[in-house]
């Protein structure tokens, strides 16, 4: 990517427009709180996607840009096309069509913008690119830190609309509405805030002074992953020498700041009457893993299960809820809140290994580039901030799943693709013209496609959208139904809502068949039990229902009141009262 791409001057600042374009695609999809159901997060990874697309088709590359070393082309598109391939399983598995698109247009996406970042270091254009980025996640974060106050301490101005409203008494959940979220934006925030200031494009004290408003909104997250990122920063200014001793003294001090300001917020909250939702988080009452110990146990026994071909990608809701586990956690949960957990229970061993071992390398290689030296200007190279915004992701993937979310997924991407490029030197500029021109027109070629295939998708969405929340001249459900259903990315929630509301057996049964691979639920699961037992299995309707009792979920207390009723018999009990006289597994419902 050259200065004639529109991103950078000559002096390796970024333009107006392309810094405008940069913070677009970070600010708009961490701020949004317009929603419309079924989801509550489409418009903000939509909006991700996007902005994205629109910036990278603004700064693709001059077909007389240097080439990307076939070493880093090799490592970006074999890590595509193993995910891709694990993609294929879709197919054999049952998955509905619209799913297995949603997820291989998610991971071209991905593929494109780290391609993006590994050309951007490879035309020494890091610094510009990454500037854009780091002032729009300062922004971001600044802006969800006013919002994450409000939401603890003035709830009553969240309106739902411009200011999302918690879900969780005393915890900020920003606009993403999941403290865990609001809590890895704030430290990127942090991450970025810290490096403009050794930039110079802020003062070091400003930066300083901003990041400890974003760490004590990070606390007001209640998120423990909070803790680990701030040993992540306290890691990063023992290792990173060429960081400014001020910097440095912040970084190493984070994790103490960040317990002062834990100790501080819980002992004010009593004396101020407002609740702070992260008081006995760390306490060691209750299950301090919030279930996560009891989901990782079920998935080693999936994996013992199935170690070769796993389960199915997508599929580990569908295999866990369908698997016998009487003592599950009662949540429904659709991730196993581990990365390499959740590549093996889905892919199983062998290829999960492989993609992992990829992962390693890439990570590897990316901190390699980072030792070395990459300019007169050392302390203001952004490689090295690009490997912690990536560690601090993957050290929150290993107890959620940000980057199943666009919106984390991308930017991440991008400072990984930016770690595995290097500068090339001045005799390599106009090496390799033709592979050059080739490289430069499928970043263009990619990023239309990402903008087209945005805006088509918010279109299908409104699609949708109608069935759960209709206008006034809307028509019959029934046809809002029919019409969803040819949905090309949504049709699962016209599935659920056929699934759950005809009065036709043989259509409901079809239909919870096939919404059953997106998210079982109770009503989902009572439903499909129901249009088994109405089809005349029975067998398979008494299993579902064996397996609803094991969530102990209130909303299914009156399908099973019938099973407490002392005056009928056991042959009088209905079906989901008695267990099945056949053994079934998670895979005989596909």
């Amino acid at each position: 990517m050259t200065a004639r791409s529109g991103l950078a001057r000559k002096n390796s600042q970024p333009d107006a427009l392309g810094l405008f374009l940069a913070c677009l695609a970070v600010c708009l999809p961490m701020l949004l709180a317009f929603n419309l159901p079924p989801s509550a997060t489409y418009f903000n990874q939509a909006s991700s996607l996007l902005g994205w697309g629109v910036w990278m088709l603004y700064s693709s590359p001059a077909s007389n840009s240097p080439a990307l070393p076939r070493k880093v082309v090799g490592v970006i598109v074999t890590l595509g096309l193993l995910c891709f391939a694990a993609s294929l399983w879709l197919a054999p598995v049952g998955q509905p069509l619209a799913l297995a698109l949603s997820g291989t247009a998610m991971i071209g996406a991905a593929t494109l913008v780290t391609a993006a970042g590994a050309s951007a270091a490879r035309d020494g254009l890091s610094s510009p690119f990454f500037h854009s980025l780091c002032v729009g996640f300062l922004l971001a974060g600044l802006a969800s830190s006013a919002i994450a106050i409000i939401q603890v301490y003035a709830p009553t101005w969240a309106d739902g609309a411009w200011i999302a409203r918690t879900s969780a008494e005393g915890r900020a959940v920003g606009n993403l509405r999941q403290p865990n979220h609001l809590c890895s934006l704030l430290l990127w925030a942090i991450v970025a805030g810290l490096w403009l200031g050794e930039a110079r494009v802020l003062r070091r004290g400003i930066a300083i002074a901003l990041a400890a408003l974003m760490l004590f909104t990070v606390v007001l997250s209640g998120s423990r992953s909070g803790a680990l990122g701030a040993l992540v920063l306290a890691l990063w200014g023992l290792l990173d020498a060429r960081l400014a001793k001020p910097t440095r003294a912040a970084l190493l001090l984070a994790p103490l700041v960040y317990g002062l300001f834990w100790y501080g917020a819980t002992a004010w909250a009593p004396h101020a009457e407002h609740a702070f939702g992260g008081a006995g988080r760390f306490s060691g009452s209750g299950d301090i893993s919030s279930s996560r110990f009891g989901i990782w146990a079920n998935t080693i026994d999936l994996i013992k299960a199935q170690p070769w071909i796993g389960v199915g990608v997508g599929e580990f809701n569908f295999a866990w809820t369908l698997t016998e586990f009487p003592g599950r956690p009662v949540a429904f949960f659709d991730h196993t809140h581990n990365l390499p957990l959740q590549f093996a229970v889905e892919l199983g061993l062998p290829l999960a290994c492989g993609l992992l071992a990829l992962l390693s390398w890439a990570l590897w290689r990316g901190a390699r580039n980072c030792l070395q030296p990459l300019g007169a200007d050392q302390a203001a190279s952004p490689q090295r901030a690009a490997f912690v915004m990536v560690l601090l992701v993957l050290t929150h993937s290993m107890l959620e799943y940000p980057l199943w979310y666009a919106y984390f997924l991308l930017p991440a991407a991008f400072a990984l693709g930016m770690c595995l490029g290097k500068p090339a030197a001045p005799a390599t500029l106009v090496a390799a013209p033709a592979r050059a021109s080739r490289q430069a027109l499928s970043f263009r070629v990619g990023s239309i496609l990402l903008v087209l295939g945005a805006a088509y998708s918010i279109y299908d969405y409104l699609g949708v959208v109608v069935i759960f929340a209709p206008g006034d001249n809307a028509p019959p459900l029934a046809e809002r139904i029919a019409a969803g259903q040819r949905s090309v990315f949504f049709s699962h929630h016209a599935e659920y809502a056929a699934a759950t509301t005809s009065q036709d057996p043989v259509a409901a049964l079809a239909a919870a068949q096939r919404a059953a691979h997106y998210l079982l639920d109770t009503r989902l699961m009572m439903a499909w039990a129901d249009a088994l037992h109405a089809n005349g299995d029975t067998e398979r309707a008494k299993y579902i229902a064996q397996r609803l009792q094991e969530f102990r979920n209130p909303q299914s207390a009156g399908y099973f009141a019938a099973c407490n009723d002392p005056a009928l018999t056991v042959a009088e009990n209905p079906y989901q009262c008695q267990a099945p006289q056949r053994k079934f597994t998670f895979r005989d419902f596909r």
